[in-house]
C-alpha cells in the first residue's frame, strides 16, 4: 500500500505559488522529449520498461524493434507520437494490431473524449485545456486553448497520440521514471497517470478562468468610469462565455470514461491502480461542477449586465421626457403670441412682455423643481 500511496505524488506536479503561473505549466512546455530535433518521425519516445525500469539508455528505440524486446524479455512499450500522418501510424498499427476506427480517429483528431474497448485493446481519448494569458480580457480574447491526448493501452503497450500545440507528457515520463515501483504496474499505471495530468491540468485552468470570472464581475457592478457607458461589457462577457463552453465541452463527456475505469472491473487494468481512477474521477466531477457554475454565473452576469443598460436607458429617456416638457411651456407660449390676431391678452399692454416672460420663468421653475423632486432629473 505504500507504493499505491506515491502514486498520487508521482503523476501530480507540486503545487504552484499562483494560478497564473499553474495555468501556464500545462501545455507551455513542448512535447518533444529525447529525440533528434531534426528527425522527421511523428515517433518523439519510444521505450521499453521492464520492472519499472527503462531498459535501454538509448534516446528512443524504434516502435518495431521495441515490440521485439518486449515478447523476449516481457515488460511494455511506451511509444510516444505527435500528430502522426496515417502513412507514419500505419506500420504502427499493423504491428501492435490496432482496430482501424481507433486508429482513424487517432490520426484525424477533434474526437470527444471517451472510453472504448476494441479486443485486448483500451482507446481513450482525453481533450487538454491550455491557459492563455492576457493582460486584459477584451471582447477578441482567447483564454483556454484546446489539445488532445488519445492513449492505447494494451497488456505490454502503451501508445500516446497528442495533437495540438500544448498538452506535454514529457515531464510525466520523467516523473514516472523516477518512480519505478509505480511503472512496474504496467500500461495501466501510464493511463492513470495521463489522466490525472489531464485533470490536474483542468483544474489549475478553472482557478485561472475563475479569476476572469471574477474581474468581470467586478467591473459590471462598480460604477462606470467617466466618459464609459453601461453594457460595455457585453462583449468581453460573452466571450469568456464561449471559451468557459470550449472548456465545458472537454470536460463533461470525460466524466463517464473515469466512472467506468474506477468502476467496472477491466482485465486490462490493474486492480490496485483503478481505485485511483476514482480520484481522477471525484477531482473531475469538482471541475466540472465549477464549469457549470461559471456558465450559470456568466448568464447572470450577462443578464445583469444587460439589465444596468436597459436602466441606464430608462433613465436617460427621463431626463429627455423632462427636458421636453419644460421646453414645452415658452414654446406653447410664444405660439399662442406669435398668431397675427388683433384682440389679444395684454397686447397693448405697457407691462406685458416681462409678465409673458415671468410666467414662463416661474412656470419652467416650478415644472424642473417638481421633477426633480420625483427623481426625474
Amino acid at each position: 500500500m505504500s507504493m499505491i500511496r506515491d502514486l498520487r505524488a508521482a503523476v501530480r506536479p507540486s503545487l504552484r505559488p499562483s494560478l497564473r503561473k499553474t495555468s501556464t505549466a500545462y501545455g507551455a512546455a513542448p512535447y518533444d522529449t529525447t529525440r533528434d530535433p531534426s528527425a522527421s518521425s511523428a515517433v518523439v519516445d519510444c521505450a521499453v520498461y521492464r520492472d519499472g525500469a527503462r531498459v535501454e539508455d538509448r534516446a528512443c528505440l524504434t516502435p518495431r524493434e521495441a515490440m521485439r524486446r518486449v515478447r523476449d524479455g516481457g515488460g511494455f512499450a511506451w511509444i510516444g507520437l505527435h500528430e502522426p500522418t496515417e502513412a507514419e501510424f500505419a506500420g504502427i498499427a499493423a504491428e501492435f494490431g490496432l482496430h482501424p476506427l481507433a486508429v482513424e480517429d487517432a490520426v484525424h483528431a477533434h474526437q470527444r473524449p471517451k472510453l472504448e474497448r476494441y479486443d485486448d485493446t483500451l482507446f481513450t481519448v482525453f481533450k487538454t485545456i491550455h491557459y492563455i494569458e492576457h493582460a486584459e480580457l477584451t471582447a477578441t480574447s482567447e483564454v483556454v486553448e484546446t489539445g488532445e491526448v488519445m492513449c492505447f493501452t494494451g497488456q505490454d503497450f502503451v501508445i500516446t497520440v497528442r495533437h495540438g500545440g500544448q498538452g506535454s507528457l514529457r515531464n510525466l515520463r520523467h516523473r514516472m521514471e523516477g518512480e519505478p515501483e509505480l511503472l512496474a504496474k504496467g500500461p495501466s499505471a501510464v493511463l492513470h497517470a495521463i489522466a490525472d495530468h489531464v485533470v490536474d491540468g483542468y483544474i489549475a485552468v478553472a482557478d485561472a478562468v475563475e479569476l476572469d470570472i471574477d474581474q468581470i464581475e467586478i467591473d459590471v457592478f462598480s460604477p462606470p468610469a467617466k466618459g464609459s457607458t453601461r453594457g460595455a461589457d457585453t462583449g468581453r462577457i460573452y466571450q469568456l462565455k464561449r471559451e468557459v463552453l470550449e472548456f465545458k465541452r472537454a470536460v463533461t463527456p470525460l466524466l463517464r470514461p473515469m466512472q467506468l475505469l474506477s468502476e467496472r472491473p477491466m482485465r486490462l487494468v490493474d486492480p490496485d491502480i483503478q481505485k485511483y481512477f476514482r480520484d481522477v474521477a471525484d477531482h473531475l466531477a469538482r471541475v466540472q461542477e465549477q464549469v457549470v457554475g461559471f456558465d450559470e454565473l456568466l448568464n447572470s452576469i450577462l443578464q445583469a449586465n444587460l439589465a444596468q443598460a436597459t436602466v441606464t436607458q430608462n433613465e436617460d429617456m427621463r431626463k429627455i421626457t423632462s427636458w421636453a416638457a419644460i421646453i414645452a411651456v415658452p414654446t406653447a407660449v410664444c405660439g399662442v403670441y406669435g398668431m397675427n390676431f388683433d384682440y389679444m391678452p395684454e397686447l397693448r399692454w405697457q407691462y406685458g412682455y416681462p409678465m409673458v416672460l415671468g410666467g414662463i420663468t416661474v412656470i419652467c421653475f416650478a415644472i424642473h423643481r417638481t421633477l426633480k423632486r420625483n427623481g426625474w432629473l
